[in-house]
């Protein structure tokens, strides 16, 4: 008779290594597209987030200035990151207690810059004229020929 051998030495068969493998495939491939989506929704949300903040800081400077929009002729961003009279002019001294309403203008977080302005004027931020702003209907919005994943262009945000 033979005796069993308590230290018999256990392995997984091979049958059960490909099970495991195939399962950890089927993972991954569910998993990395939901993934890449995430990612290039970030910059989607990034531009969303940064001009809620802008028009929120146009919204403050429009009331704390009884009507009056910033100007877009070039002294937006002194005016939404400097402090202002109370007839929205940038500078400092004992009659500019209005702002700041921006710490810095936001870098543009999607596409390229359009170096042309159309029409309005284009904004210098921290990457260049990322922003455009129409005093005549208080807008601003990227500066970018480019899309979002939707095909959607990234100025109708």
């Amino acid at each position: 008779m033979r005796q069993s051998n308590p230290r018999r030495k256990r392995a997984f068969s091979l049958i059960e290594l490909v099970i495991v493998v195939v399962i950890i495939g089927i993972i991954a491939a569910i998993a990395i597209p939901r993934m890449s989506r995430g990612a290039e929704g970030a910059a989607d949300a990034a531009l969303i987030g940064d001009l809620a903040v802008m028009r929120s800081a146009i919204d403050l400077f429009v009331t704390e200035h009884t009507g009056q929009e910033p100007s877009s002729a070039g002294n937006f961003e002194a005016e939404m990151t400097g402090k202002t009279n109370l007839a929205g002019t940038a500078g400092s001294g004992a009659g500019f207690i209005y702002g700041p309403y921006l710490r810095a203008m936001p870098p543009l977080p999607v596409g390229t810059v359009n170096k042309g302005e159309n029409g309005v004027t284009a904004l210098a931020g921290t990457a260049g004229f990322g922003w455009v702003y129409d005093s005549a209907n208080e807008t601003i919005v990227a500066n970018t020929a480019d899309t979002d994943v939707n095909g959607d262009p990234y100025s109708d945000f």
